[in-house]
């Protein structure tokens, strides 16, 4: 079955940033095609950066990256045909929406990758960026200006953007940062959904309760830049020694009835007294 497919394969990936900057140690780990996979960590541990190789916009400075069974490349991304593929089914969606987005209006935003691919006609461009929008409920904001949104409402663009080409894999960075806990909820079931539907959901994040929603696997990142370990989400989130290992959560000190007392503390959605 195709849930037991690799998707993608990293064999010992390292990347380092100018000025000897390590962003990736040696990281080595499998994600099956049609599966949700979180990697989780402290700001700082190289989630993004490791996004930004799955996703084809660098290329690791040791070791290989293989996607359904191709090894990727800088030599492979100067295929135009291959490019064209790739770029047209397997998408990211930045943790900053300002990186993401420079069209005029939401419209415009929501429609230009569909227009460049030149793959559709304009009645079918319209359609999908109407049932997009109305997906994210994002439908009274195609007419605004991108520079006038909020923080969430970019946020969400961003990812409607990246959903109206209707990719077979989609990589989100921190997909819940800068949204309001209803967009949150939004969000959780909308990726159920496409998961549901057969796509493959990539996502990097700190917020322990989005895992916690949506039981992906789970990759730990340290702040070695290397993997703590790789496996379930419901063990690793009752593993609370390893959690405060990677700085996911911490142990916080308050006065109670004139004695201290600590409690293990997230500042992301697992609160435990």
């Amino acid at each position: 079955m195709s849930k037991d497919i690799n998707l993608y394969e990293l064999k010992n990936i390292s990347y380092t940033y100018p000025n000897n900057i390590i962003a990736l140690d040696d990281i080595s780990l499998r994600i099956k095609k049609n599966s949700v996979f979180a990697i989780i960590g402290a700001n700082g541990c190289g989630k993004s950066t490791l996004m930004y190789i799955l996703n084809g916009l660098i290329f690791p400075n040791k070791g290989e990256i293989i996607y359904n069974g191709e090894k990727l490349s800088e030599e492979k991304f100067r295929d135009k045909e291959f490019v064209e593929k790739f770029r047209s089914t397997n998408a990211l969606v930045f943790q900053d929406p300002d990186v993401q987005l420079f069209c005029s209006d939401v419209f415009s935003e929501l429609s230009f990758s569909l227009i460049q691919l030149k793959l559709f006609f304009e009645k079918e461009i319209i359609e999908r960026v109407n049932q997009t929008a109305e997906l994210l409920n994002i439908t009274d904001l195609l007419n605004r200006s991108v520079s006038a949104l909020s923080g969430g409402e970019k946020k969400k663009v961003a990812i409607a953007s990246v959903l109206t080409l209707n990719p077979d894999v989609i990589l989100l960075d921190e997909p819940t940062s800068d949204l309001d806990p209803k967009a949150q909820g939004l969000m959780v079931e909308i990726l159920l959904e496409l998961h549901n539907i057969g796509k493959s959901i990539i996502i990097t994040t700190h917020d322990l309760g989005l895992i916690d929603d949506l039981k992906p696997q789970l990759c730990v990142m340290n702040e070695q830049h290397k993997i703590e370990t790789i496996g379930k989400a419901e063990e690793i989130l009752e593993n609370e020694e390893l959690l405060m290992k990677v700085n996911l959560i911490h142990k916080h000190s308050h006065i109670h009835d004139g004695s201290t007392h600590k409690h293990i503390h997230s500042h992301y959605k697992i609160h435990k007294h």
